[in-house]
């Protein structure tokens, strides 16, 4: 059974090349381009993790952590980001992000590793 990634970024480069990077390794992706679309797919189906932008439209990355506390979802949280501020670091902490990332720190070969390690 291969394992399940939603990817929430509104960036669609960016998230296509996640995606792809991803399905090399087996890996099944979601793609939503925005925190309702996020909501959408996980009200489908719970994904074995979640890569999470905090920037996006119609509803923010802490909407959506909000929302996996609400409903008590229980997976791992990624949260790729351009924000590096301390205050936003914190935030992510509290709401139970495993990991967090800022995109300008990252190249695809530290990114794997990342991931890897809450899919086991």
């Amino acid at each position: 059974m291969s394992k399940h990634v939603l990817i929430a970024e509104d960036e669609t480069f960016l998230a296509d090349t996640m995606g792809k990077l991803l399905q090399k390794y087996s890996v099944r992706v979601t793609i939503a381009y925005d925190g309702k679309e996020a909501i959408k797919a996980l009200e489908n189906e719970v994904p074995d993790l979640l890569l999470l932008d905090i920037l996006l439209p119609k509803l923010d990355g802490h909407g959506v952590l909000k929302f996996i506390q609400d409903k008590e979802l229980e997976f791992p949280v990624i949260v790729l980001s351009n924000l590096s501020d301390r205050q936003t670091k914190e935030e992510c902490k509290r709401m139970k992000v495993k990991h967090y990332i800022v995109k300008n720190d990252i190249d695809d070969d530290d990114l794997w590793p990342a991931i890897e390690q809450y899919l086991r």
